[in-house]
């Protein structure tokens, strides 16, 4: 059942990928999603160089009380603060076969929320 479920979101993948691209001034944002953590990077896929990147594993976001979806938001605030003070204001949202539901948008709106625009 698992390998069905990730070949399928591989198939969604590459479908989105074929018309997400990043540069150095409008960055791609991937997400990745375990099932305990969120990762996000800011890719320039020019130069296939990582620009920053955040994730729940960071110690100052992750406390126990709260549920995964408020530590997503959180997530993609510190991320937004990074790419501000980095000088990125414009992103290409990659939500990299995932469902926009759930942790994705969370993420998604807590960057747009710390002035990332996409």
């Amino acid at each position: 059942m698992a390998n069905k479920k990730l070949l399928k979101r591989l198939k969604v993948k590459r479908r989105v990928r074929k018309k997400v691209f990043g540069t150095a001034e409008t960055p791609r944002m991937s997400v990745f999603r375990s099932n305990k953590e969120i990762y996000v990077q800011l890719i320039d896929d020019i130069n296939g160089a990582t620009l920053l990147s955040a994730s729940s594993r960071d110690g100052e976001l992750k406390s126990g009380a709260e549920s995964k979806i408020d530590v997503a938001a959180q997530v993609g605030k510190a991320l937004a603060e990074k790419a501000t003070a980095n000088g990125i204001a414009n992103v290409v949202f990659d939500r990299n076969g995932y469902l926009y539901h759930g942790r994705v948008k969370s993420l998604a709106e807590g960057a747009r929320e710390g002035g990332l625009k996409f």
